[in-house]
């Protein structure tokens, strides 16, 4: 037995896949922000009483991002070069939004007081300048253990070349207080490019303690609960990392929730044979989108915590996702000029939306929903939570109808509409502006309120096809179960091209392959298989940003003809992000990656009962009034997916339920059942 479980802003949602009979057991419960690990386990109890037959737990969580944006981490203190003391503060002094009066720069997670100083210097040949000053090292420790920080951050000038002063830095402060977190910034990122090193590093150390504890009290407890297998943790390059990796290297985490939507995503592509996709997540708190081409996501070596603009910017392998604070829990409000704003405020899992019962009383998207009859309140989460209706409707009469003066369908169908030009906007995040036309994707929708307005991001976005996986609301923890363990490892290296020899390009990869493999087997998980995938950052020179360039397993070892290889991807690569290239310019080797994966087995998902176009009666429901964008108030067929057979057709307007999910087909529009079960709907009309 197999268990993920994934925390949410408003649900904790488990998915158990037992290998022997193929079985997928799926709970939901709603997240215990006070205690994290409570919901998981629950959660865990739920699908498996007996936890004793389960052989991993694989665990994805916002642990990491929400401590950040809610800066409730460790007293934090950063050691540096002395000299650079400055570069977090001063950061990389970027102005996008130039004639914005409110713009503020980012604020440090570690105020400029601090931020400590050590007489130590390395040159960017990794050659030693100035000795580590080991006495001062350790009156420094002592200095912090006495100041009350609970967690260091190291930071020395290129020591992404020589890592033996941050080193030694550690083993000084450990001794110190055992009790210290430490984070280095070597073992985080091994790359040029002080401040963002320095952002990550600090941001590691912040969360570290906290997280670490966190993971710590969820083991103790599994066991405690009779678990004896492996805890691994969902990463945001999409792969799984064992349980001390993910204690000493907790940015990793920063977005391994959603991450597991995307792996089930590109599980999918690869299972129905489709090139291009969209991943449309929408939870309770969130929207998120992600892009898949040819069966790989799109990934970014920079992620900022809080947005370009204004963000804290963090160097690690992250699934290129675009996130918007549009969630079926997220707050409508009326600004000063009486304009109607949907979120990124969200009612939370405490108290949630008003008709939930549980003690809110502002209008959410979930609410609107459930006015406008898109949601049965009687068969919530399958029954078992019951809404209340009237609630609903009475957060938006006295928040948003009265002030407007507009009756409650059309405050309702506002608030829709608002909140579907923000997530249209995270899906433009991830096509658009990356040089691509959404209308050459099909759209997968799901979380919890992906399947609801899913027609209608589509519509915006003018895509024609959109696909509802089996158990949406839980896809995010299926598709956990389909990652695999993946380490992601990168080394600077400054070389121009031509000049570089086949033969050494080689042997550093070499080198990069044997501790990737070593880290894998040092995690103690049983993989099928282990495969390497190369990439190069490359630039033209004079250029100061580099573009990450997919590689071979190997090149010609004839330098021309290697080069010349090697040229030729960049060049593509370059092309097919900014529309140009110049094959005549001479290019560097900036940087090299690998990723190391070791294969896990999959859950294999069967094929459903075939039956005809007509749905079986099984499956009906009656009907029941709901409005629609364009048509208002409009009886609409109402079905069960658990009914639903392989090859049946559903006209719209009609709206299709399930335990964890509600998917609305609109008028105009039309459902078919796949032989997996999956909902592909074909969207007929247009905005």
């Amino acid at each position: 037995m197999r268990v993920a479980a994934d925390i949410g802003g408003t649900f904790t949602d488990v998915a158990a896949y037992d290998e022997t009979t193929g079985e997928i057991l799926l709970s939901k419960t709603l997240s215990t922000p006070r205690a994290l690990e409570q919901g998981v386990r629950e959660g865990i109890t739920r699908t498996t009483p007996d936890l004793t037959g389960i052989d991993s737990v694989i665990h994805g969580s916002t642990l990491v991002i929400n401590a950040i944006i809610e800066r409730q981490g460790a007293r934090t203190a950063l050691v540096t070069t002395k000299g650079f003391r400055d570069v977090y503060e001063i950061g990389r002094i970027n102005r996008p939004d130039s004639f914005n009066p409110r713009f503020r720069k980012h604020r440090p997670l570690v105020p400029r007081e601090m931020v400590y100083e050590l007489d130590e210097r390395v040159l960017a040949d990794g050659t030693v300048r100035a000795p580590f000053d080991e006495a001062e090292a350790r009156r420094l420790a002592s200095l912090l253990v006495e100041e009350g920080v609970e967690a260091v951050a190291v930071v020395f000038l290129h020591a992404y070349r020589y890592p033996d002063h941050e080193t030694r830095m550690a083993e000084i402060l450990r001794e110190a207080s055992p009790d210290l977190y430490v984070s280095v910034s070597h073992e985080l990122s091994r790359e040029y490019r002080e401040y963002e090193r320095t952002s990550t590093t600090a941001a590691n150390a912040y969360v570290g303690r906290r997280v670490s504890d966190y993971l710590a009290s969820l083991q103790s407890g599994l066991r405690g609960d009779g678990f004896g297998g492996s805890l691994l943790i969902m990463q945001s390059n999409g792969g799984l990392t064992d349980l001390q990796n993910a204690r000493r290297q907790c940015v990793q985490m920063m977005e391994s929730g959603p991450a597991g939507g995307v792996v089930g995503t590109m599980a999918l592509c690869e299972l129905l044979d489709i090139d291009s996709a969209v991943s449309f997540d929408m939870g309770g708190t969130t929207a998120k989108s992600c892009v898949i081409r040819r069966g790989e996501p799109s990934f970014s070596p920079d992620y900022f915590v809080g947005g370009y603009n204004e963000g804290l910017v963090m160097r690690i392998p992250v699934l290129e996702i675009v996130e918007v604070g549009t969630g079926g829990g997220s707050i409508a409000w009326l600004d000063d000029g009486g304009g109607l704003h949907v979120g990124p405020r969200s009612s939370g899992a405490e108290p949630g939306p008003a008709c939930y019962g549980r003690g809110g009383l502002e209008p959410t998207i979930t609410d609107a929903n459930v006015a406008l009859g898109r949601l049965d309140p009687k068969r919530f989460l399958g029954g078992e939570m019951v809404l209340d209706p009237e609630a609903a409707r009475a957060a938006l009469r006295h928040r948003v109808v009265e002030p407007l003066g507009v009756d409650l369908e059309r405050a309702a169908s506002g608030m829709l509409e608002v909140a579907t030009a923000q997530m249209a906007n995270a899906v433009r995040g991830v096509t658009l502006q990356r040089g691509l036309d959404p209308r050459d994707f099909t759209l997968f929708a799901f979380g919890g309120g992906g399947p609801l307005h899913a027609a209608a991001v589509a519509k915006e976005l003018s895509i024609s096809t959109v696909v509802v996986p089996v158990s949406p609301g839980h896809f995010s923890a299926v598709g956990m179960l389909m990652a695999d363990l993946r380490r992601d490892l990168a080394q600077t290296l400054f070389r121009r091209l031509a000049s570089l020899p086949m033969a050494e390009l080689e042997q550093e990869f070499s080198r990069l392959e044997h501790e990737g493999r070593g880290a894998l087997e040092r995690s103690g998980i049983a993989t099928d298989r282990v495969v390497f995938e190369r990439a190069a950052d490359m630039r033209y020179v004079g250029q100061e940003h580099s573009v990450t360039v997919r590689l071979p397993a190997s090149f010609d070892p004839d330098d021309d003809v290697g080069r010349k290889e090697l040229k030729h991807l960049f060049d593509e690569a370059h092309e097919q992000r900014y529309s140009h290239s110049a094959e005549e310019q001479p290019a560097d080797v900036v940087t090299l990656r690998l990723s190391a994966i070791g294969r896990l087995a999959k859950p294999v998902l069967a094929e459903i009962e075939r039956g005809s176009a007509t749905p079986p009666a099984s499956s009906e429901r009656g009907e029941r009034s709901v409005v629609f964008p364009l048509s208002g108030a409009t009886p609409a067929r109402v079905l069960a997916r658990e009914a639903l057979l392989a090859g049946n057709l559903v006209e719209g307007p009609a709206v299709i339920e399930e335990t964890a999910s509600t998917t609305v087909v609109e008028p105009g529009d039309s459902l078919e059942v796949d032989r997996y079960g999956h909902l592909v709907i074909h969207l007929g009309a247009r905005r």
